[in-house]
C-alpha cells in the first residue's frame, strides 16, 4: 500500500513550525489535544495523533496501524529493521536480539561493568568541581555500556555517541537537510564494518551480547539484518538513557526538597525514572501507516494514511495525568507511553532503567558533594547557563552544567 501524502478527507489541517516544536512542543500538543486530536500537519507530512487513549488504541491494532511505513526517515537512515516490521518478521528479529537486555541478564551480565564505568568517569571529573554532566558523564557512560551489551568490543564510547547523534539527526530530518543525510550515511557505513567484525568474533567465541545472540539464534539471521538492527539500537540506546538522566537530574536540582526525599529513600529513584520519562519523553513520536480504512479520533483515515503517534503528547494528556505539565514523583501510578507499547515496547527499557536509576543518579548525587546547577539557572529556565532543552522527535538536555565541592 503506497503512503498517502495528503490530509484525509475531513481531517483538520494545522500548520506547525518545526523550529517552534524543537524549542518547546508542549503548548502545540495541548492545543491539538483540545481542538484537533487527529490533525494533518503539512510540515511533518503526517497526521498527528495526540491523545493518550487514541495512541494506546492504535498501539493495540498493529494489523491496522502498521509499523511498515513506506518512505520513513528511519528506513532511509538504517534500512529495513525490526522497528519498521510487523509480526512475524518483527518477532523473529526481536527474539534473536532481545535475550541480553532482559532484567535478569542486565543484573547478572552487565550491571557490574556499568557501575565500574560510572565510577571511572566520576573519578575523572571529581577533582574539577564543575562539569557538563551530559558530555562528561551521561553520554560516555551509556555509550560505553551500549558497546558492551551489543558486543562492539572495538568501538569506543566516542564512536557510539557520534554514530548515535548522526543517525538520530537523520531519523528526525523532516527538513531534508543534505548535510544531515551525509553524516548519517557515514555513520551507518562505519557501523556496518564494526558489526561485521564483531559478528565474526562472536561466531567463534559467543559472549552473551546482542550480536552474539543474533548470530547464534535458533532461526537464521542475515548479517545485513544484524547490521541494520544494531544501527537502530545504537540510536535509541544512547539518547533514551542519556536524556532521562539529564532531565531527571535537572528536575531534582531545581527541586531541593524532592531531592532530599529521594536521597533519604533510595528506592524512590525508580519513581524518579518513570516520572522523568513521562514528563519529558526522550522519544517524542513514531510513525505508523494504515493498512485499511479506519476511524479514529472522529476522522476516517483511508488505507495508506500516515500517522505519527505523539507519545510525548499522550504523556501530558490531562485526561489521564492530573497536573500533567508538572514533575511529580508522587503522582498516582498510570502507565506512561515513553517506551511505546504492544509488540514494539522498547527492547532496551530494562537496560536504561538499571543504568540510570540504579547506578548513574545514585553515584552522581552521592559522590559529587554539594552538587548544584551552574550559576544563572532558575527553576523554570531550560535555556540557561545550566543547560538547554531541545527537540521534539527526540527531546532532552543538550548540556547540564553543574558545580560541586571538589574532592
Amino acid at each position: 500500500m503506497s503512503p498517502l501524502t495528503t490530509a484525509a478527507p475531513g481531517a483538520p489541517v494545522v500548520d506547525l513550525d518545526l523550529a517552534d516544536l524543537r524549542r518547546d512542543p508542549y503548548p502545540a500538543y495541548a492545543e491539538l489535544r483540545r481542538t484537533a486530536p487527529l490533525a494533518w500537519v503539512p510540515s511533518v507530512g503526517r497526521h498527528l495523533l495526540t491523545r493518550y487513549e487514541d495512541i494506546v488504541h492504535a498501539e493495540k491494532l498493529p494489523e491496522v496501524f502498521s509499523s511498515r511505513e513506506e518512505g520513513s526517515l528511519l528506513l532511509r537512515t538504517v534500512g529495513p529493521n525490526m522497528l519498521r516490521e510487523d509480526d512475524p518478521n518483527h518477532r523473529r528479529l526481536r527474539s534473536a536480539a532481545e535475550p541480553p537486555t532482559r532484567p535478569r541478564q542486565v543484573r547478572d551480565l552487565w550491571a557490574a561493568s556499568f557501575e565500574r564505568t560510572a565510577h571511572e568517569l566520576l573519578d575523572r571529573i571529581a577533582g574539577r568541581g564543575e562539569a557538563d554532566l551530559i558530555a562528561d558523564f551521561a553520554e560516555p557512560l551509556v555509550a560505553a555500556n551500549l558497546a558492551l551489551v551489543l558486543g562492539l568490543r572495538t568501538a569506543s564510547a566516542e564512536d557510539i555517541a557520534d554514530w548515535s547523534r548522526a543517525m538520530m539527526a537523520g531519523n528526525s530530518n523532516y527538513a531534508d537537510d543534505p548535510d544531515i543525510w551525509l553524516r548519517a550515511e557515514r555513520a551507518t557505513r562505519a557501523i556496518e564494518g564494526a558489526v561485521a567484525e564483531a559478528a565474526e568474533t562472536a561466531r567463534r567465541e559467543p559472549d552473551g551480547s546482542v550480536i552474539s545472540s543474533m548470530i547464534h539464534a535458533a532461526g537464521p539471521v542475515e548479517l545485513a539484518e544484524i547490521q541494520n538492527n544494531v544501527k537502530v539500537i545504537i540510536g535509541g540506546g544512547v539518547n533514551e538513557p542519556r536524556d532521562v538522566f539529564g532531565v531527571g537530574a535537572w528536575a531534582l536540582l531545581n527541586r531541593p526538597g524532592v531531592l532530599d526525599r529521594v536521597l533519604a529513600d533510595p528506592a524512590s529513584w525508580k519513581r524518579v525514572f518513570e516520572e522523568t520519562a513521562r514528563w519529558v519523553s526522550p522519544i517524542g513520536m513514531y510513525p505508523r501507516q494504515l493498512t485499511q480504512e479506519y476511524e479514529i479520533a472522529g476522522v476516517t483515515l483511508p488505507a495508506g494514511s500516515r500517522v505519527a503517534l505523539v507519545i510525548a503528547s499522550g504523556n501530558r494528556d490531562e485526561a489521564v495525568f492530573e497536573r500533567a505539565d508538572e514533575f511529580d514523583i508522587d503522582r498516582p501510578h498510570r502507565p506512561h507511553l515513553a517506551f511505546g507499547g504492544g509488540p514494539h515496547f522498547c527492547m532496551g527499557a530494562w537496560v536504561a532503567r538499571h543504568e540510570v536509576s540504579a547506578i548513574a543518579w545514585p553515584l552522581v548525587f552521592s559522590r559529587l558533594k554539594g552538587l548544584r546547577l551552574a550559576e544563572g539557572a532558575t527553576a523554570s529556565d531550560s535555556d540557561s547557563a545550566a543547560g538547554r532543552m531541545d527537540g521534539w522527535v527526540f527531546r532532552g538536555l543538550t548540556s547540564l552544567n553543574v558545580t560541586w565541592q571538589a574532592a
